[in-house]
């Protein structure tokens, strides 16, 4: 797995290249990205902030989050990703976002969504995109995996 130290100067090198500003919501990496991106001096200059959002009633409160797609789809699901990330770009002064919203275990498990279900979002004006993966390892391992992860599609929009 690419060192997430590497990701982050990397998505930093090419924000501020675009001079963009980045977003985070996250519920199941805890702030683990936005702890990650702010371990780079500088970044300051492309990080606005990050909404750290575990439970329900504050994805809805924080980020406008629907409550109706949680009854619909699940807290962990595509739909919801992609609600955090475009929520993460209209309540702040980011230009680009990403979200992250899984199952990182032991438990909470359910039909469908096995421990290690992660689902990604990522979004910019008018164009959102969103993943679901299944890790494999403990809870520490699904949250790196996660943090890897959602830097990498971020690079991977920023490149289009």
């Amino acid at each position: 797995m690419e060192d997430i130290l590497a990701l982050s100067e990397q998505v930093g090198r090419t924000l501020q290249a675009k001079g963009l500003l980045l977003a985070t919501a996250e519920s199941c990496t805890g702030g683990g990205v936005a702890q990650a991106i702010t371990e780079i001096a500088g970044s300051s200059e492309w990080f606005d902030c990050g909404f750290i959002t575990y439970s329900n009633a504050s994805k809805t409160e924080m980020l406008d989050v629907p409550a109706a797609l949680f009854a619909q789809h699940g807290t962990v699901s595509e739909e919801i990703a992609a609600a955090m990330a475009e929520g993460a770009l209209a309540n702040s002064n980011a230009h680009i976002s990403l979200s992250t919203t899984g199952i990182a275990g032991p438990g909470g498990a359910v039909p469908g969504k096995p421990v290690g279900t992660v689902c990604f979002g990522w979004a910019k004006p008018h164009h959102t995109h969103t993943e679901r993966l299944v890790f494999s390892g403990d809870r520490q391992a699904v949250r790196r995996q996660t943090v890897a992860h959602a830097l990498k599609g971020l690079l991977r929009m920023l490149e289009e």
